[in-house]
Formats: structure tokens, C-alpha cells, sequence
């Protein structure tokens, strides 16, 4: 178990470390030999979980998409919109979140390595089916259309808010983003109902934090 649990832990640092110098320098500037620095590990321990900056870049992108952040809500619209709001608040801070953006829209790299775009759009494709078959959706919304715009969307506000404020308003932006187009996806009765504001991550998050793992699981049953 401890050997287990100092693999996991070396694994972990080395996903850190790639992602705060693919945040920084982009994946054709990053070293292997600056990430083996910042993990403070050996070159074969990292060879040992990656075998190549590729597949680092790909460890990356697939610690995109977490739960960790998720409490089950009375509207499934609502997740949604609590998913999106917690990942406007964690990623101007969060180096692995950062990394994905910068990844992800990597045309070159792309082919190489992938991109989080489409475990993003599934994640929406699934609340938006959820929340359609709860009746909470309008019946002519096709949510994987539905989730491919909102990528978009997203796409754009997360590039306008980096380049305009360097991330200082990509929580009131990604807020005006789903006042946009929830009327155009969630029934009235529902839209009334739903939390968009700015510091909804904020609030969503400390709940989070505040919650026992008891209550957790209670929550999730």
C-alpha cells in the first residue's frame, strides 16, 4: 500500500509540474527536463507513468473533467450551471485547468496529443439529456447540439477574458453566458429558478468545502 500510494503521489507531481510549464510556455516550448525540475523527481519515475511529453500532455487533458466540485441539486439545469461557475472560479488559479485551455487550443499539438473539448462537450451533452428527460429542457433542444454551441461559447468567453482582464472577470462573464442561453434551452418555470450569478462557483465551492463526507454521501444517495 505505502509503494501505491508513493506512485500515485510521484504521478500526481509530475501531472502538476507538466501542467504549470504547459500553462506557461505552451506544449512546444515545455522540457521534459523543466518538468522533471519542478516535480522534484527522477527522469525514470517519470518515464516510469509517461513515456513521452505527448503522453504528459494527455495525462494533462484528462484530468480535466473532475467531480469533486459536484453536489446533486433539485434541477439537473442547475449542476450544469453550478459545473460551469465552479470552473469559471478554479481556473485562472488552478495550473492543470490553465494547461488544458492552452492545450486545447494548441492546433499543432492536437493531433499529437488531443483535445478536453470533447470530454467538456459530453459532460454538458449529459446534464442537458438529464435535465430534458426531468422536463426541465424545452421540448425542441437536442442537447448534443445544444452542448457544441455553449462549447463555443465558452471557447470564446474563456479567450476574451484572458486577453481583456487576464482572467479577472471570466466568473461575471461565464454568468452573462448561461443568462444568454438558458432562456433559449430551460422551460419558464424552471428558468426562474435558476442561480447564475457571478459568485455562484464561489458559494458552490465553499458549500463543497464545508460538507462532511458523511453528509457527501447522504447527499449523493
Amino acid at each position: 500500500m505505502a509503494r501505491q500510494e508513493r506512485a500515485v503521489q510521484t504521478r500526481r507531481a509530475v501531472l502538476e509540474a507538466a501542467a504549470a510549464v504547459f500553462a506557461e510556455r505552451g506544449y512546444a516550448a515545455a522540457t521534459i527536463a523543466e518538468i522533471l525540475s519542478r516535480a522534484s523527481v527522477t527522469k525514470g519515475a517519470l518515464y516510469f507513468h509517461f513515456d513521452s511529453k505527448a503522453a504528459l500532455a494527455q495525462g494533462v487533458l484528462q484530468a480535466q473533467v473532475t467531480a469533486e466540485y459536484h453536489l446533486p441539486r433539485e434541477l439537473k439545469l442547475q449542476e450544469w450551471v453550478d459545473a460551469g461557475m465552479t470552473l469559471a472560479k478554479r481556473l485562472p488559479r488552478e495550473p492543470m485547468l490553465l494547461a488544458g485551455v492552452r492545450l486545447s487550443a494548441d492546433l499543432q499539438g492536437r493531433d499529437v496529443f488531443g483535445s478536453a473539448w470533447p470530454a467538456w462537450t459530453e459532460v454538458t451533452t449529459s446534464f442537458l439529456t438529464e435535465a430534458k428527460g426531468r422536463g426541465e429542457v424545452l421540448p425542441h433542444v437536442v442537447p448534443e447540439q445544444a452542448a457544441q454551441v455553449f462549447l463555443g461559447a465558452w471557447i470564446g468567453v474563456q479567450f476574451v477574458s484572458q486577453a481583456v482582464t487576464d482572467w479577472a472577470d471570466l466568473e461575471e462573464r461565464m454568468s452573462a453566458l448561461y443568462d444568454f442561453v438558458l432562456p433559449a434551452i430551460a422551460v419558464p418555470a424552471v428558468l426562474v429558478r435558476l442561480d447564475t450569478a457571478p459568485d455562484r462557483g464561489a458559494r458552490v465551492m465553499a458549500e463543497v468545502e464545508h460538507k462532511t463526507p458523511a453528509a457527501l454521501a447522504a447527499a449523493g444517495d
